[in-house]
Parts: C-alpha cells; structure tokens; sequence
C-alpha cells in the first residue's frame, strides 16, 4: 500500500508554471509583498506588491494597491499602481486602473476605467520598463491621458 518505489517515479516529473495556481479568495485581506513562478488569482484585497513569472488574474471586487508585474495579466477590479506585464495585459469591463502601464500588448474592453499613461511595445515589456524615462522609439506608443472606454 505505501510503496516507496511509487516515489521515485512521481519526483521525475517537474512541475512548470502554469502547474502552479495560487488564489487569495473573496473577504482575505493581506498586507504585504507576494512573489510566485505560478499563476495567482486574486479576488480578495492586497496592500502590497505582486511579482509573477506567469499570469495574474484580479476578479471582480478585488483591490490591489500595489504594483504588478507579471507575464500576463487579466483586470476585473481595482489596481491602485504601476502594472508592468511583458506579454498582454486584457482590462475587462469592471477594471479601474489608477496608475502607469508598461505592456507589450493591451486589451481594453468597453466600460474599464483607466487613469494614467501607458507605454506599449516590445521594447518596453523586454527592459522590463524599470526605467520610464528612457527615449521613445518607432514601436512604442505613449498616452498620457485620463480614459473611460464606454460601448
């Protein structure tokens, strides 16, 4: 029944990114930094900063005041800070942004709110957008505007 050998066989395996899932439910608050190779989806409130190697995804109701940096991102709620996502960043139509975007790609669908300026292009999400003054180049995009995308 407890065989050891059966062990052996599992421990081969690694697990990859997308393997690994983390979810912070509805009513958690946590005040603090996270940092994960997985996805994480939160649908509860952060005070503090995320640092994902693979997708983070903010349901509705969620608030995050803090920073984020991911590979990909999905907004439903409420960021307060400084998105950098190296791949695509999807707003969906209950999101509220309030603070700067640095993206390869952006989906804005109708009814997200989003306060800021937002730099996108490959060059951007490969420096990792660390330093927002850098020179502007043919393939990034800059707006410095307050925007309400209504259907």
């Amino acid at each position: 029944m407890f065989n050891r050998d059966k062990k052996e066989n599992t421990k081969e395996m690694p697990l990859s990114a997308t393997d690994l899932r983390n979810i912070i439910g509805k009513g958690t608050i946590i005040e603090g930094n996270i940092e994960t190779v997985g996805n994480i989806r939160i649908d509860g409130k952060l005070k503090g900063n995320i640092k994902a190697q693979a997708k983070v995804a903010l349901g509705e109701g969620s608030i995050v005041e803090g920073d984020i940096q991911a590979q990909n991102a999905e907004i439903e709620g409420k960021v307060v800070g400084i998105l950098r996502i190296q791949d695509v960043l999807i707003l969906k139509p209950t999101a509220v942004i309030t603070g700067d975007i640095y993206t390869a790609k952006l989906i804005v669908e109708a009814g997200a709110i989003f306060n800021g300026s937002c730099k996108m292009g490959e060059n951007v999400a490969q420096n990792g957008s660390a330093n927002s003054n850098h020179h502007h180049n043919g393939s990034e995009k800059s707006a410095k505007q307050t925007a309400e995308v209504k259907s």
